[in-house]
């Protein structure tokens, strides 16, 4: 697959892309944004640091005065390219992706994400071209900036009092661990938290249930009220509860939502496709007015803008903050849904009784099949779509998503990974499996 994404840039390093990708991405970036003054950070990659000067070489010969914050989380980066009023930003990381993978993320002013219709495939266009732009008269600049300090300290004012909570906190060998341990305190144990691009006690993504095991093990044995886990450059976050079981990220948004829907009864939130009918049903008995969208964080945070939205999620847990410059950040819906807990568990609540009654449906999770032929998949599912029952609704805004009275399905093509990508919620489990074993057998023919 080609390194420039629908959101961002990825890849294996020196498989997908090279030095030479990123000096030349360096080159044009400037141009093609309009930028002179570029905010850049790093995740813990082996990589990184050489990622880190092949960019900056390209970025001062386009004449851009770069400031550097060293290792960085993702929101951070985020949040200062809007606070500090840059140009543009590049976060040097791969994200959840494996260790032998890289890449950028790129926002320009306002840290408005800069995606594949919004920029990146004009970028592509240029680095292929095998052409260089002029090099600057002036030569550009780098300095070493520090707004760690800035950044917890902003975090800060929305933790409330946590002190009755047990928690484990897995940052995955990621960059969480240069700041959530200050963030949060040390009265919590922690684990993985020294930032480590090899990631050697689990893959940094904890969407795949096994990379929590450690985590939830430990959750067990100290009886522990809740889990937290990032991804390998803290944009995304997820929970386990006091049993040690994994929740669905999108099972959270109606907890992160409450906090804001008390100050503003009414407003809206943002959700991708694939989110549960409960969670849907959920926001709507707490006052809030559900928006649907498109998979990504390029179109969530565009979409939060354009309708005003107070905060929103995805299933993969992004959380999206008006209050955050309308971006994702795992470190402040990390403390959210911590103040969520303590509440509850003052009023003698835990975290499976408060998302249990959001849990109403036998939901599938997102199925990945690697398929040769998408579109003819596709196309082979509609009979047994119509089969399923009564269509009520279907939305073809990502992929096709299609409601009935007793659940859904949404089948869409990944952006970012060669897959096609399945999710199903049915009234009952024995539902469930029916449909899903019924899709399967149509969809098997084409996998590879």
């Amino acid at each position: 697959m080609s390194f420039f994404k629908a959101y961002d840039m990825r890849g294996r390093f020196e498989v997908d892309f090279t030095l030479d990708t990123v000096y030349r991405v360096g080159r044009w970036l400037p141009h093609i944004l309009s930028a002179t003054r570029i905010l850049i950070g790093r995740d813990a990659r082996l990589s990184s640091p050489a990622i880190r000067e092949a960019l900056c070489k390209g970025l001062i010969e386009s004449g851009c005065s770069i400031d550097d914050m060293g290792l960085s989380t993702t929101p951070m980066v985020y949040f200062f390219t809007a606070k500090e009023h840059y140009d543009a930003s590049v976060q040097i990381t791969a994200s959840h992706n494996p260790a032998d993978h890289n890449g950028m993320k790129v926002s320009k002013r306002g840290a408005l994400p800069v995606g594949y219709d919004t920029g990146l495939a004009e970028l592509q266009r240029r680095v292929e071209s095998g052409e260089l732009p002029p090099r600057a008269e002036t030569q550009g600049t780098c300095r070493a900036v520090d707004y760690r300090e800035a950044f917890v300290a902003w975090l800060r004012t929305y933790k409330q009092d946590l002190s009755n909570l047990t928690v484990v906190v897995d940052g995955s060998d990621g960059v969480a661990g240069i700041l959530v341990p200050d963030l949060l305190g040390p009265q919590f144990s922690y684990l993985n938290m020294v930032p480590d691009g090899r990631f050697p006690h689990h893959a940094p993504n904890p969407l795949e249930v096994e990379n929590c095991a450690q985590l939830s093990a430990c959750v067990v044995e100290k009886k522990a009220d809740i889990g937290v886990i990032f991804d390998g450059d803290a944009d995304r976050v997820m929970f386990v509860d006091e049993q040690g079981r994994f929740i669905q990220p999108d099972y959270l948004i109606p907890v992160i939502a409450r906090y804001f829907l008390e100050k503003e009864p009414g407003a809206t939130v943002i959700h991708d496709i694939r989110t549960s009918r409960g969670v849907i049903e959920t926001l709507r008995e707490a006052g809030a007015h559900p928006l649907i969208g498109k998979v990504g964080h390029a179109y969530a945070k565009v979409l939060l803008r354009t309708s005003g939205a107070v905060c929103g999620g995805e299933l993969a847990g992004h959380y999206y903050f008006r209050d955050f410059f309308c971006c994702d950040s795992g470190e402040l819906a990390a403390l959210i849904v911590l103040n969520a807990v303590a509440h509850a568990k003052r009023n003698g609540i835990t975290l499976s009784q408060l998302i249990a009654p959001i849990m109403r449906y036998a939901n599938s999770g997102e199925i990945n099949f690697t398929i040769t032929d998408k579109a003819a998949a596709i196309a082979a599912l509609d009979p047994i779509l119509k089969q399923f029952g009564t269509i009520c609704a279907e939305s073809t805004l990502d992929g096709r998503r299609v409601e009935y009275a007793d659940g859904w399905v949404n089948i869409r093509q990944s952006n970012t990974e060669p897959y096609l990508r399945l999710i199903a919620e049915a009234t009952t489990p024995e539902l469930l499996a029916l449909r899903l074993d019924r899709m399967r057998a149509i969809l098997t023919p084409f996998t590879l």
